[in-house]
C-alpha cells in the first residue's frame, strides 16, 4: 500500500492558499490510490518545537546513552523521521513569508535532518543523505511573481535541504501573483491547477 506525507505549513491551516494546492495534489493522488494512506500534519496545530540545546545535545548523545529526558527529547525527531522514510510521496505546502518559508516548516526540516540518522559525512567531510530518493511535490504560494528571479530564495534552498538527506526528486507547483488583484490571483491558481493535472503522481 502506497504512502503519502503531507506536510502544510500556511498559518491559515486549510484556508491557506498553498494548503489548499496542497490539498488539490493530495485528492488527485488519493482517486489515484483508492488503497493509499495519507499522512496529513497540519503544523498550525500539529506544534513541533524548534530545536533547543536539549534536543541538539540528545541527538548527538548515543542512543544506548541516553537519560529518560533525553530519549524524550528526541520521541518527536524519531517519529518525525520514521515518516519521511516511510513515505511514497511527500507534499509539502509551503507560503512564501518574507522570501522565506514558515517557522513551522523550518521545525519540521530541523528535526528531520539528523546527522547519523538521515544523512552522514563522508571522508571529504561532504553530506551523503540516507533516507533513499522519493518523489516531493511542493506546493509554493506567493503574492507576488518570484519564480525564476533571484527573490525567489525557497526554490533551490529546498532543493538543498531535501538532497542533504537524500531526495533529489523535488517538482514544484507554483501559484503566484496573489496578491495582485483578482485577475493574476485567478491566472495564478489557472497555472497552478494545469502543473497539478501534468503530475505523474
Amino acid at each position: 500500500m502506497a504512502t503519502l506525507l503531507q506536510i502544510n505549513s500556511g498559518v491559515f491551516s486549510d484556508n491557506s492558499q498553498s494548503s489548499k494546492l496542497a490539498n488539490q495534489i493530495v485528492s488527485t493522488w488519493a482517486a489515484k490510490n483508492p488503497e493509499g494512506a495519507v499522512v496529513k500534519h497540519d503544523l498550525t496545530s500539529f506544534e513541533i518545537p524548534h530545536l533547543d540545546s536539549a534536543t541538539i545535545g540528545a541527538f548527538f548523545t548515543p542512543a544506548d546513552q541516553r537519560s529518560d529526558e533525553q530519549k524524550q527529547a528526541v520521541a518527536l525527531s524519531d517519529q518525525l523521521i520514521a515518516e519521511v522514510k516511510a513515505a511514497d510521496i511527500i507534499v509539502v505546502g509551503v507560503p512564501m513569508y518574507n522570501l522565506s518559508i514558515p517557522s513551522p516548516l523550518k521545525a519540521w526540516i530541523d528535526h528531520i535532518c539528523r546527522a547519523g540518522e538521515t544523512f552522514k559525512y563522508n571522508e571529504q567531510g561532504q553530506p551523503v543523505g540516507l533516507v533513499g530518493d522519493k518523489k516531493v511535490i511542493i506546493a509554493a504560494a506567493r503574492g507576488g511573481l518570484y519564480e525564476g528571479s533571484a527573490y525567489d530564495t525557497q526554490t533551490e534552498w529546498l532543493k538543498h535541504i531535501f538532497g542533504l538527506i537524500g531526495i533529489t526528486s523535488l517538482e514544484f507547483v507554483y501559484a503566484e501573483g496573489l496578491a495582485m488583484g483578482e485577475e493574476k490571483a485567478k491566472e495564478g491558481f489557472a497555472n497552478a491547477e494545469q502543473r497539478i493535472e501534468s503530475l505523474a503522481i
